[in-house]
């Protein structure tokens, strides 16, 4: 096997376990929207989006990734307020 071969295994592995936490994650941004809903909170928090932000950015700790670490952030954050608006305007 080339490393080809082995790069693309071990990426297929990891987009199992990616799928199996995108899944638990979304599991949590339910249990926040439906807490948001009875509570008559907005589903934007900038603030503690910031932090989140800040927080991740730290144990990625590499700033050749960091860029491609924000756009992958910002894609999982935008799904779950996306996700969040749908089950409160239900």
């Amino acid at each position: 096997m080339n490393n080809l071969e082995q790069a693309r295994l071990v990426i297929n592995e990891v987009d199992k376990e990616l799928v199996e936490l995108f899944k638990k994650r979304m599991a949590a941004s339910k249990i926040i929207a439906l807490y948001k809903k009875e509570n008559n909170i907005a589903v934007l928090d900038k603030k503690r989006e910031e932090a989140l932000i800040e927080k991740n950015l730290k144990l990625l700790n590499d700033k050749e990734l960091e860029k491609y670490y924000l756009i992958f952030l910002e894609g999982i954050l935008n799904a779950s307020k996306d996700y969040q608006k749908d089950l409160i305007n239900k």
